[in-house]
């Protein structure tokens, strides 16, 4: 049995240490700047310890904001050292982007309605009806945001434009589809070359965490080539689709936009206000197009590619996250519970793994493509206390706080052993690790 209020204290001094006044970085060096899910993260543990440095934490990320409604995955620090940073991006270029700070061209998962409504269950009525007030104008122009750009289709299915959107950044579903397309003709050079060695020596992510445990250097080149192709487009959604490598609905994501949505009317229901009539028949729309991604064959839910239609029938952890979404039916989210079951696939000693221990993808310190992240393990507990599977939400609960309690506030963990991979003392596994250990 672990000591949870010795990991209580842990969790504290991470938070406290990442803090900079307004938000929270991921972690120190490697993760220098703002990034919308982990604040969201963050702010649902922050909450815990002072409800109003939560409320400045989601409120740091609206300054970002664009004129179009879109929230972007990055806030960058202003400091001179990060002039790189900025000018990568050069988010200044899309007419829509704010003129006082510097951000990405592209989002990230929208845990912005969650994070808020957790905040608001630590406030009295009076004063939560006012941080309602305050926000929902935000939220809802970024929920219309999603459904104006990116289901040009009219499909409830939003697509994103590059593997970072969906915050599983080297997820199999999108390294394959990357891998299918051909490679830039530098990058072909470079990897004929083995010059990818060479560059290896001055990728900042691998300074501080072994590079078995980070995506592949040509990976990243060609992430960054994506990005680049984004950016000469200014960021403008029709030219790029118009010739765009690829676009994928991504079920993880569209999974966190359905659940984001029942909160948004719950927002808006205790403001006494209604939801926009048109965002309103979209958000019921993307609740029925959930099971345009189911496949009867395997039981299971997956992207899918946006042009084709055609499933992208790689399993991750995301074929879970219908769970957490909450719209699918009672029947099938028991087909889900019973994945987490199997030891072969997502039922390891300290689950839940990226991808199933089954999959040819499984590496068990690879980033998104082996290790547990505490981040997932809370949207499926989340999922599961609502759809009425407690015991096997109380069972991943205390996998997960073991994990923490014994291995520290990590990035990601191996699902077998439990040990850490990973940044160390990072922000999000030590904000949900809290809210874990006070609503158990």
């Amino acid at each position: 049995m672990y000591d949870h209020e010795k990991m209580i204290a842990a969790v504290s001094e991470v938070l406290a240490m990442n803090d900079r006044g307004s938000y929270t970085q991921p972690a120190h060096g490697l993760y220098p700047h703002q990034w919308l899910w982990d604040s969201c993260f963050v702010a649902i543990g922050m909450r815990h310890l002072d409800v109003e440095r939560a409320q400045t934490e989601i409120l740091s990320l609206l300054r970002g904001q664009w004129q179009n409604g879109m929230l972007p995955n990055i806030i960058f620090r202003d400091d001179p050292q990060y002039r790189t940073d900025r000018s990568i991006w050069r988010s200044w270029l899309s007419p829509n982007a704010p003129s006082d700070v510097m951000t990405t061209g592209i989002t990230q998962p929208p845990m912005l309605a969650e994070a808020v409504v957790q905040i608001g269950k630590k406030l009295k009525a009076p004063e939560r009806r006012r941080w309602y007030r305050l926000v929902y104008p935000a939220i809802v122009a970024y929920h219309e945001w999603h459904y104006a750009e990116r289901d040009p289709h009219q499909e409830g299915l939003v697509l994103q434009i590059h593997p970072w959107e969906t915050g599983l950044d080297n997820t199999p579903p999108w390294m394959n589809e990357m891998h299918d397309h051909q490679l830039p003709f530098w990058i072909s050079v470079i990897e004929k070359s083995r010059f990818d060695r060479v560059i290896n020596l001055f990728r900042r992510d691998t300074h501080s965490v072994p590079i078995d445990q980070r995506f592949s250097t040509i990976e990243a080149l060609c992430l960054f080539d994506i990005q680049r192709r984004l950016r000469r487009k200014n960021y403008d959604i029709e030219r790029v689709l118009n010739r765009s490598i690829f676009a994928i609905e991504d079920l993880s994501y569209n999974c966190i936009f359905i659940r984001a949505n029942e909160l948004l009317r719950e927002i808006a229901a205790t403001i006494k206000t209604d939801v926009p009539e048109e965002l309103d028949r979209n958000m019921k729309l993307s609740e029925k197009a959930i099971e345009h991604l189911w496949d009867e064959y395997s039981n299971q839910y997956y992207s899918r590619d946006f042009v084709t239609h055609r499933l992208l029938k790689i399993p991750t952890i995301a074929t879970l996250l219908p769970l957490y979404a909450g719209s699918v039916s009672h029947t099938r989210a028991k087909e889900l519970v019973s994945l987490l079951e199997d030891d072969e696939m997502f039922g390891p000693a300290y689950p839940v793994p990226s991808v199933p221990l089954n999959s040819e993808w499984f590496q068990s310190k690879l980033y998104w493509q082996g290790p547990s992240w505490v981040n997932m393990n809370w949207l499926i507990i989340d999922g599961l206390k609502r759809y009425g599977f407690n015991d096997h939400a109380l069972a991943l609960t205390e996998s997960t706080l073991e994990m923490v309690e014994r291995a520290g506030s990590y990035e990601y963990f191996d699902p077998i052993t439990g040990e850490a991979a990973g940044a160390a003392n990072f922000s999000w596994t030590a904000a949900l690790a809290l809210d874990l250990a006070k609503t158990r």
